[in-house]
Parts: structure tokens; sequence; C-alpha cells
């Protein structure tokens, strides 16, 4: 029976101790560790990627408590299912109600929780892989402590790998050997239940006392990709690249090096991420469209998923590479930041000031506010900053009839240059 048991759950962790990675929320002297030490827990929702630990913690702490302990699945549980349980729990006090995937329960049936965790019958953990700030309604979220599981880097996936040859006793047997982890660790993808079957598979293939080779891993999952790793030197190389090549007007480039993130299993949302800060800082008002659209791209490709979100990223990647670049609001906010280092707190000016009392009226709040609409053009001369720093200017936006020549060159030179 054992050897239809997954490798993954034959070493799922028992003890904290043993949990691989999220050393923020289960290393000595952190918050969580503290509470399950005292015995009691407030209702939690674990946020993070696949394969983190999510479920793996839940039942460490239920273990850990030594209470009764519930499980749920949101994709096949109901309303029903969901009031049984607490039925259940009000005769068994302290008990836990672990909830996997809660963000697919829709809101009667996250509702239907709100009660018995008001009134703790049951202890809630939720398992999510998505926002629960969007996906779980505000009053239950309001009940919870929500603590966000980080991907396990490369030391702990390599750590789980040795766990399972040293402590598994049908590896022991086979006397597997991993010499090369790199095809290993991506195409899991940080995902360590995804790591731990891949490896099973490749055991199970695999003759006693074989050496895992990354040649061997990707034979054996019939999968041809050019390595990639997410979480090391490679990652923040390619990534400056793309960022770059973006920021260069090159858009060819931007495609090639977005292409090399896809192959790899970048995840989608990061590089839809990266975009929208860029099309703040690197193109701004020269282009108020682009944050619009690098924007609706992160929408998008977070509903879409691979392999579709493919073109999305294209088209976001290549527009924000051939829109005229301006660097001007992130210089004034950073300006503006200094200047109050180096001048402190300098006091709001009286005109400006608001005066909702008689009082503070005769204090000569708001004395002086030259309103702007009852002025030509709907502009006032009026100074807006402190005495210290009056006339300084922190935003350079440039010449507009220079951006448009800019546009214009860019436009011509792709055409020159790649005939289109």
């Amino acid at each position: 029976m054992k050897n239809n048991v997954p490798l993954a759950e034959r070493i799922r962790p028992n003890t904290l101790d043993e949990l691989a990675g999220q050393e923020h929320l289960v290393g000595q002297g952190s918050i969580l560790r503290k509470a399950i030490s005292n015995g009691k827990i407030p209702s939690l929702i674990f946020w993070g990627p696949p394969g983190t630990g999510k479920t793996t913690l839940a039942n460490i702490i239920a273990h850990s408590l030594q209470v009764p302990f519930f499980q749920l699945s949101a994709i096949s549980a109901g309303v029903k299912d969901v009031r049984e349980v607490i039925e259940q729990a009000k005769e068994k006090p302290g008990a836990i109600l672990f909830i996997d995937e809660i963000h697919r329960f829709n809101k009667g049936q996250q509702d239907a929780l709100l009660g018995a965790v008001e009134k703790g019958i049951i202890t809630l953990i939720g398992a999510t892989t998505e926002n629960p700030s969007f996906e779980v309604n505000s009053a239950l979220l309001s009940r919870c402590q929500v603590y966000v599981l980080k991907p396990l880097d490369k030391n702990a996936l390599t750590g789980l790998l040795n766990t399972a040859l040293q402590k598994d006793e049908i590896l022991k047997i086979k006397n597997i050997q991993i010499t090369e982890t790199e095809a290993l660790l991506n195409i899991s993808g940080g995902d360590a239940r995804m790591l731990l079957n891949l490896l099973e598979v490749v055991a199970d293939a695999s003759e006693k006392d074989a050496i895992i080779t990354d040649k061997l891993v990707l034979t054996t999952a019939q999968k041809k990709m050019a390595l990639y790793d997410k979480s090391g030197e490679q990652h923040y190389d390619i990534i400056s690249a793309f960022i770059k090549s973006i920021r260069g007007s090159d858009p060819n480039a931007a495609v090639y090096w977005l292409a090399r993130m896809i192959d790899g299993g970048e995840d989608v949302k990061f590089i839809a991420r990266r975009m929208v800060i860029l099309a703040s800082e690197d193109i701004g008002n020269a282009n108020p469209t682009a944050l619009v659209l690098a924007n609706n791209c992160f929408d998008a490709v977070h509903k879409i998923g691979y392999p579709e979100s493919n073109i999305i990223l294209s088209q976001c990647a290549t527009y924000l590479a051939s829109s005229p670049k301006s660097n001007a609001a992130v210089v004034a906010i950073n300006e503006a930041m200094e200047s109050i280092k180096k001048y402190g707190d300098l006091p709001v000016p009286m005109p400006i000031r608001n005066a909702p009392t008689g009082m503070m009226k005769d204090l000569g709040y708001g004395k002086g506010y030259e309103y702007s609409h009852n002025y030509f053009n709907n502009f006032s001369t009026q100074e807006y900053l402190p005495d210290k720093i009056s006339g300084t200017k922190f935003y350079n936006p440039g010449n507009n009839a220079r951006e448009e020549e800019l546009r214009k060159f860019l436009r011509n030179l792709w055409k020159e240059k790649y005939h289109y």
C-alpha cells in the first residue's frame, strides 16, 4: 500500500522544524510559532503559490495543538458540507476547519462560515493561491489573520530533495543519487509537491543505483526547455535585459527576452507587474496611456494565464518599447522625498490650510486662498509650497513638442531599420 502513496505524502513534515522554507512564519521567535507554542491560534488564511506548504502547515498546526481537524476542498464542498462540519465541531471544542482553495467558495459559502468563526466554534484555516483581499469576503477576512507564504528558494528545494533521498524507504532501497538539480528545480517551478512528484517519476523510471542528471530528467519528463533558474542569477539578468530593452525603445529585443522568460516558466504576473512599474517609471506622462495598457495587461494575464497570455504580454511589451520615454515622474518624487529628509516637516502655508471651524478661520487658516477657477484659464499664480522651499521645481516634464518629435523619430527609425 505504501508504494501507492505519492512521495510528497510519504515525506510530508509533521513538525515546524521539518517544514521547508517559510522561516519568516515558523522560524525561531516568529509570531506563528509562538502562537502554536502557546496552544492557541486565531483563524488564519495562508496565501501563497502552489506547493509552498499551506496544507502541510495546517496539518502541523492541528497535530501540534492536538485538536480535532476537519478538512474540506472548496472545489468539491458546498454550504451543506460546511454546516455539517460546524455541527460536529460544536461537540469538539477547539476544532480546526481547513479549507483548501478557499477563494473558490462563493459569497454564500463564505458567509456560512462567519457565525462559527466569530463564536469560536471553529478555528478556520483557509489556503489560497489568490490575493485574499480580492477573493475572500471582507467580513470573513476581517476575522482572520493573513499569512503570506513565499516561494521556496533553491536551498529549500534542494534540501527537500536531500530529505527525500535520506528518509524515504523506497528511494533508499534504489540508492538514487542526484548530481544535477537545475532541470528538477526549473520544471517544478518552485512547487515542492511537483518537485517531489517529478523526482519520483524519474526514480521509478531508473534502475537501482541510478545517477539523476539534468539530461535524464528532461528525457524522462519528455520536456525540452531552455534551463532558466527563476530564483538565481539568470532570473535577474533576463528580467534586467527585458526592462532595459523596453527602456531603450527596442521592441525586438524586448520580445526576445520576454520569450526567454515565458519559455523558462517565469511567473506571468511577475512579468506583467514589472511592466506596470516601467510604464510609470520610464514612460510616465510622455504617454499616459502606457500605464493604462500595462495595468490592463496585468489584469488580463491574471485572468487568462499561460499560454494565451503570451499574446497579451507581447502586445504590451512591444507597445511600451515603441512608446516615447520620460522619467520625470520618478525624478520628481525622489527629489521631493530628498527635500523632506533635508528640511523635515515644513508647515503648510496658511492660505491652503483647511479651515472647518470659525476659530481656525480667525487664526488665519485659509486666508488669502485664491480659488483657481476664478482666474483666467483656471490658473492662479499662488504659491502652494512651504515658504522655505518656495519656487522649487521637482517636476520637469520636458517640452511637448520635443516629445512629439521623439515619437516621429522612433517611428521613422523602426521603419527604416526593420521595414515596417
